[in-house]
This record gives structure tokens, C-alpha cells and sequence, in this order.
């Protein structure tokens, strides 16, 4: 990683690559959660009727995804983090760096809330395709991998709105 001259970001492409970033990756980050487990109904648990904790939960976490979005874009584009920037590799290693650290705050504290308030008292959730100490385990696994699918899909989401491509797209275009 050397010094930033490959790429000049602008407003637009830093907030455009938040906001559709964070979109994309919350979409991708939410399959993973709610094919895998239907932990994406544990944020619906916020919601007042229980009926709705599908929808809701999509909701809240496609907006939270977006604001994380958001704050990716505002850290990505720091001057310090850009001297540290320079190819796609290094936005999808920012991404998988960010993702990890969202993942262990959603699971230290946001997810411990988010429990209380859906009435779950402890693990296994009831809505998990399996029983028992596994059941842990996999909730754990899924919602850590939900993190690095996040962190990998907003980074190269932001690296792309920003026209940073990787190595073998560019040599690639070069060629033609």
C-alpha cells in the first residue's frame, strides 16, 4: 500500500458508495441471516406486533445497513485511511476489517438488546433450524459470517462507485 494517486474521491462518490453500499451489503449480509437461520426476525422483535417481525426486521436492518454504510464511507475517505488506500484489494480488506468490528458490537451489544426486547432469554433461538449447544455455535458462525459478507460486499460496492476496479478488470480493459 503506497501513496493514494490512483483515484480522487468526490461527495458523490463517497456518499453514493455509503448508500449503495451499505444497501447491497445489507441485502447480502441479510440473505445470509435469513436463509441461514432467520436471525434477521430477532431485529423484528422490536417491532409491537409479532406478526410483522419479518418485515420489520428487513426494515430496520436494511436501514441500519445503510447508516453503517454511511459511516464506512465517512471513515474510507479520511485522509489518513486514503494515504493507507490504494487498490480494490485494500477497500475489500477495509470492508472485511469493518465488517468484523460491526459484527462484534452488533453481538456484544446490540444483539443482547435486541434479544431482551424480542423476549428471548438466552440461546438457542427458538427459530434456528437446530436445537441444543449446536444451535449456539451455529447462531455465532452465521451472524460472524453475516459480518465478513457485509464487510466484503461494502467494500467492493464502495471501491467500484468510487471507479476503483480490481487489477484484473483493469488489465483486462487495457488489453482491449
Amino acid at each position: 500500500m503506497s501513496e493514494n494517486t490512483t483515484q480522487s474521491l468526490d461527495g458523490v462518490g463517497v456518499w453514493g458508495g455509503g448508500i449503495t453500499g451499505g444497501l447491497i451489503a445489507g441485502i447480502a449480509m441479510g440473505l445470509v441471516l435469513h436463509l441461514g437461520g432467520n436471525q434477521i426476525e430477532l431485529l423484528g422483535g422490536l417491532a409491537a406486533e409479532p406478526g410483522t417481525a419479518v418485515d420489520v426486521g428487513w426494515t430496520i436492518h436494511l436501514l441500519i445497513s445503510i447508516a453503517f454504510g454511511l459511516l464506512f464511507a465517512a471513515l474510507a475517505s479520511r485522509r489518513a485511511v486514503q494515504q493507507l488506500v490504494d487498490e480494490f484489494s485494500d477497500y475489500v480488506v477495509l470492508g472485511l476489517v469493518f465488517g468484523s468490528v460491526l459484527g462484534l458490537f452488533a453481538g456484544g451489544v446490540l444483539f443482547p438488546l435486541a434479544m431482551e426486547r424480542a423476549g428471548v432469554a438466552a440461546l438457542p433461538l427458538p427459530f434456528l433450524p437446530i436445537t441444543g449447544p449446536a444451535a449456539e455455535l451455529f447462531s455465532a458462525l452465521l451472524f460472524g459470517l453475516g459480518h465478513l459478507v457485509y464487510g466484503l460486499v461494502l467494500g467492493s460496492i464502495f471501491a467500484t462507485v468510487n471507479g476503483v476496479a480490481p487489477g484484473s478488470v483493469r488489465d483486462f480493459a487495457a488489453v482491449r
